[in-house]
């Protein structure tokens, strides 16, 4: 087991210095100059010099890619060209709302996809099973952009239940806090645990057709127990790796989400800082989400590792 995380630990750093370079490269090659949108098309040469030596623009790409990666092993995401600020607290007050929103999304989804897909694996070709795969497919189909348009119109413009937009804060409680994010992790989660509870019903029905579990049943369990005991753990992996994929895209992915629901989250920060050519924000936050992507896909190798012992005798 050592010798497994181990081997995924060195994928894990290597993965993340290609991922820097390739971050500050296509970033970097990018049309525009920020000390030019900052300033104007009018303004003066050595105005705009004295500003890119302030941004510190006016040195190698090289020294900046070098500056900016030691910078962050440190903690230090450097200052923000729009706002004049440390980047690191503008990150640190955003992932306050778009990681609890991420996980709490994370959450209902595979509260929800868990037992519709275990559901509709034991009752394969019934009623049942086609009412779930139905409501799947429509949980694919429909974009989460217009399903959360439709939860803000039902739910907080008709019923007022909750509130069209904007972050209450967890200053004033957890309660509040999640009473807030509640609609947008709906929006978020319905249509990932679509296509999870579709992963796990396909698993399981995988597993189900394996010799083991006939010779389980042949043993005198019942077809719910050896479901229970065998089928649904041995069914996990394709399932742990879709949950892995999710949580990065619930993170990672919810830009539009938190447009219409007006958060003030990494997503918005991130369009934010395209829109104004702020490039030190753009390259912080996209490497800190592919860390958050990279750290989960390591998580779930290792995860890989407790549901199946075979991988551990392979390394």
């Amino acid at each position: 087991m050592i010798r497994y995380s181990l081997k995924r630990l060195l994928s894990l750093v290597l993965s993340l210095a290609i991922a820097s370079v390739v971050i500050f490269a296509v970033i970097e090659v990018a049309p525009g100059d920020p000390a030019s949108f900052m300033l104007g098309v009018n303004a003066q040469e050595d105005t705009l010099a004295a500003l890119r030596a302030e941004l510190g623009l006016d040195v190698s790409k090289a020294h900046r890619y070098l500056a900016w990666v030691t910078g962050m092993l440190s903690g230090d995401f450097g200052t923000s060209y729009t706002y004049r600020t440390p980047v690191a607290e503008m990150i640190s007050d955003r992932l306050w709302v778009s990681l609890p929103l991420a996980l709490f999304a994370l959450a209902l989804s595979t509260l929800i996809a868990f037992p519709a897909g275990i559901y509709a694996a034991a009752r394969r070709g019934k009623a049942g099973d086609m009412a779930v795969m139905g409501a799947t497919q429509l949980g694919v189909a429909i974009p989460n952009f217009w399903f959360a348009m439709m939860l803000v119109l039902i739910f907080a413009i008709n019923l007022r239940w909750f509130g069209a937009g904007g972050f209450a804060g967890w200053d004033d409680g957890l309660w509040v806090g999640l009473h807030s994010l509640t609609l947008p992790a709906i929006a978020l989660a319905l249509p990932q645990a679509a296509i999870l509870a579709r992963v796990m019903r396909s698993a399981l029905l995988d597993i189900l057709g394996e010799d083991f579990m006939r010779t389980a049943r042949a043993k005198g369990l019942s077809r719910r127990q050896a479901l229970w005991r065998h089928g649904v753990r041995n069914a996990m992996i394709p399932v742990l790796t879709i949950i892995g994929l999710q949580f990065s895209f619930l993170l990672a992915g919810s830009i539009i989400i938190e447009q219409v629901f007006y958060l003030p989250g990494l997503g918005r920060l991130v369009f934010q800082a395209i829109s104004s050519r702020d490039l030190i924000v753009v390259e912080s936050v996209v490497m800190l989400l592919v860390f958050a992507v990279i750290t989960v896909n390591f998580l779930v190798d290792l995860a890989y590792a407790l549901v199946d012992p075979r991988l551990r005798s392979r390394t």
